[in-house]
């Protein structure tokens, strides 16, 4: 997959947030599938859940990003193994598992939604 894909919209969902990690694949990969621990090459964009405010985007530095995913927060090393190459996936993401309580962080106490175009792996 290139990473020419365009970058979502995504609005605020109605209702609270969950207390869960919520994974949805949006499209479904084919190519190699990402397992925990594995360095991916991602295009994706973040928002916050209630207000559908946007705090990143590397489609708006107009180049995707390589990341370990041991190093990155919880929810991205819990929903992105299984996930295949050439795939999307929106994953909402919890504060216990984002940026922990309010106070610390920018994000911090926030639910976050995030929406991942799966690159490539290693």
């Amino acid at each position: 997959m290139t990473d020419d894909r365009t970058k979502p919209e995504i609005d605020a969902p109605a209702g609270p947030a969950p207390a869960d990690l919520v994974v949805r694949d949006i499209v479904v990969g084919s190519g190699a599938e990402a397992k925990p621990g594995d360095t991916v090459t991602v295009h994706y964009v973040g928002v916050e859940y209630e207000t559908g405010e946007e705090f990143d985007s590397s489609w708006n530095r107009g180049e995707s990003i390589q990341f370990p995913l041991r190093g990155l927060i919880q929810g991205w090393q819990d929903g992105i193994p299984g996930m295949k190459e050439g795939g999307r996936r929106e994953l909402v993401i919890p504060p216990h598992l984002a940026y922990g309580p309010a106070g610390g962080h920018f994000l911090g106490g926030k639910t976050l939604i995030f929406v991942i175009d799966l690159i490539k792996v290693g």
